[in-house]
């Protein structure tokens, strides 16, 4: 029997808890990823400082990041209008749904939504 880990997609405001030392517990074992929003999130922040971005880029060379398919894309398009979420979290959204992935999110809004398994974690 293989026992395969689950998928778990990171919210951008996950990694910046987790980046920031600020996570109660530590995140469970898993096959790690995070959307091409993300990664554009975290580093277009414009009071981001050197050392912050190499800390950011160094934890973008161990994660999966997912880009926008059509797959993805029409997701967003149909999560979008039955939800009215911004694009940014529509398309976070829609790659969690697509790789049927748990999202981790402490964004209540997107926790609330049954379209898509969501677990928030502990910060301090």
């Amino acid at each position: 029997m293989v026992l395969t880990q689950p998928l778990i997609l990171l919210d951008t405001n996950i990694v910046l808890y987790f980046l920031g030392g600020r996570l109660v517990k530590p995140l469970p074992s898993g096959q790690y990823f995070i959307s091409v929003i993300t990664e554009i999130e975290l580093l277009s922040y414009p009071s981001l400082s050197l050392e912050k971005e190499t800390q950011i880029i160094d934890f973008l060379k161990k994660i999966t990041v997912l880009s926008i398919d059509n797959n993805i894309k029409n997701l967003t398009i149909a999560l979008r209008k039955q939800y009215k979420l911004r694009l940014p979290d529509a398309i976070i959204l829609a790659t969690a749904k697509y790789l049927n992935a748990i999202l981790f999110t402490n964004d209540i809004r997107l926790a609330n939504l049954t379209e898509i398994n969501t677990q928030a974690v502990q910060i301090v």
